[in-house]
């Protein structure tokens, strides 16, 4: 059998994957990137990354600007859904809104690594000395790196059914000069409405012209009628285009304390949502997906894929960096009525809004970027 080769085999071309892609391109790898869809493809998601992910990519902020939407933030207004409004503002830039297809399209050419666009993993079987995919590709190495649903982790053993995971709609709305005049969301300071229970909260999140709205709840049950309930809600108070498209786009993904998917697998790793690292408190999972793709690489290019043992230190990299699986402290472990009473009181607050909800839970402030090299 004729297969073509490569020392990695990266399956998903989101941050998580493309930033790997990128790292390991840089340390002297033959990387290929293979994605079932074709870029730029839109990704439901609020769009929005930290000062510190632009640092762990090594990408100045001005230089990804030219060309593409980066919308700087300096604030968000925060409340419980129907409660009080607490403006919230930094005085400096704290996160940027961007397009997810216009950011990971970015990022994937930039990694420079082959690209399989439009090419779905079909088969991967395990051999001697690596892995075979689709019957085409010959690696020694695979990193999963596509989504929830990531078929090298499905693969591996993971049942994206039976995890507990966050379920949520959005819609990306491009605005006519009509609605832009008529929207009185502040593009610098993005708005949250989160559920009293503190198991989920609505967005709308402004991008020059692009209006970006959404509800994520870890809780499958009765989404569709929470959605509608919280677009009536921004329709009333206009905060959304009366005419706002009903049809939202859904996604799921797993967050980090819940997640119970192995990390390392012989000849195997996960990063990204495919092996379940988004923030618990607030669902971002932009920054820990760059940052598992760099700790993945720099494993990879110390272990030159030779053996189980010589990938175990990214499992342990990954818990170093965001804690121990299942001990994290998070406002949904909370029994309902008690998370609810502590909810309505920290978003009442002015100081706990900020100190807590934004600074610890969404912007993680308290954490130092870390580096690409």
């Amino acid at each position: 059998m004729n297969t073509r080769r490569c020392d990695v085999l990266v399956v998903g071309g989101g941050p998580a994957g493309s930033t790997c892609a990128w790292a390991l391109r840089r340390g002297g790898a033959d990387v290929v990137v293979l994605d079932r869809a074709v870029f730029p493809r839109d990704k439901p998601c609020a769009g929005w990354v930290t000062p510190p992910v632009f640092e762990a990519l090594e990408l100045d902020p001005e230089e990804y600007r030219r060309g593409h939407v980066l919308q700087p933030i300096s604030g968000f207004v925060t409340s419980w859904i129907g409660g009080p409004r607490i403006a919230t503002g930094y005085g400096e830039v704290v996160s940027y809104g961007i397009l997810r297809c216009e950011f990971d399209r970015f990022l994937l050419q930039r990694s420079k690594a082959y690209r399989c666009e439009g090419t779905a993993l079909r088969t991967l079987r395990r051999v001697a000395g690596g892995w075979i995919a689709n019957e085409e590709w010959s690696a020694r190495m695979v990193v999963g790196a596509g989504g929830h649903f990531c078929p090298v982790a499905r693969g591996l053993g993971a049942v994206p059914s039976a995890e507990p995971g966050v379920v949520a709609q959005e819609i990306e709305l491009h605005m006519d000069a009509r609605q832009q005049a008529a929207c009185p969301v502040d593009a610098g300071a993005p708005e949250l409405f989160f559920c009293p229970d503190l198991r989920g909260y609505g967005w709308c999140v402004r991008k020059q012209d692009v209006l970006n709205v959404g509800f994520g709840r870890l809780d499958r049950a009765d989404l569709a009628p929470r959605v509608r309930d919280f677009v009536a809600l921004l329709r009333e108070s206009g905060r959304v285009p009366a005419d706002l498209p009903a049809r939202f786009k859904g996604h799921a993904y797993l967050v980090y304390p819940f997640a119970r998917r192995r990390l390392v697998h012989e000849g195997a790793l996960l990063i990204g949502d495919a092996a379940g690292l988004a923030y618990s408190a607030s669902g971002e999972g932009i920054r820990p997906a760059v940052e598992s793709g760099l700790l993945a690489a720099r494993t990879i290019l110390a272990a030159r894929g030779r053996r189980l043992d010589d990938l175990a230190p990214y499992a342990a990299a990954v818990e170093a960096r965001f804690g121990r699986r299942g001990s994290n402290a998070s406002p949904a472990r909370l029994p309902s009525p008690l998370a609810a009473w502590i909810g309505r009181r920290l978003l009442s607050s002015p100081w706990a809004a900020r100190r807590v909800v934004l600074d610890r839970w969404f912007l993680h402030a308290d954490q130092a970027a870390m580096p690409a090299a």
